[in-house]
Order: structure tokens, then C-alpha cells, then sequence
């Protein structure tokens, strides 16, 4: 399983808590790439009920890591 941020994204309004089934029809429904249908197939577990992204990916990005503070530039 290979995801990416922008893999990840097609997520971000999927209808959480949801089961790996749920995640499966969200993504086909809104069109998501192959790749993130591939890798929602790649969970064992069906019936586990997944809270958010991270706990399919629990090394996706915090929003937090996205800002870069442009002060400390110019100091």
C-alpha cells in the first residue's frame, strides 16, 4: 500500500467513521484514482471501522507540517 498526500486528499470528506466497504464506495463514487481504490483493497480487515486517514495511513501529514513560518526568514 502506497499513499500519497494527494491520494490521501481524496479522502478527506469521505463519510468517517467508515469501514474499508464504506471507503470503498465513497472513492468510487467521487471518481478517486485507481491507485487509492487499490490501496483501500489492500486492508484486511473489512469490517474494522477506521475514525480518519491516519489510522489507514498513520504517517499522513499533520496540517501543521504543511505551514512553513516565513518570519523566521527574516530575522
Amino acid at each position: 500500500m502506497i499513499w500519497t498526500v494527494e491520494l490521501a486528499s481524496y479522502l478527506d470528506d469521505a463519510p468517517w467513521p467508515a469501514t474499508r466497504d464504506e471507503l470503498l464506495d465513497y472513492a468510487d463514487r467521487i471518481g478517486a484514482p485507481i491507485e487509492v481504490l487499490e490501496n483501500l483493497k489492500e486492508i484486511e480487515d473489512s469490517e474494522e471501522v477506521f475514525e480518519s486517514i491516519e489510522d489507514i495511513w498513520p504517517d499522513y501529514p499533520s496540517d501543521e507540517e504543511f505551514f512553513y513560518n516565513d518570519d523566521d526568514d527574516y530575522n
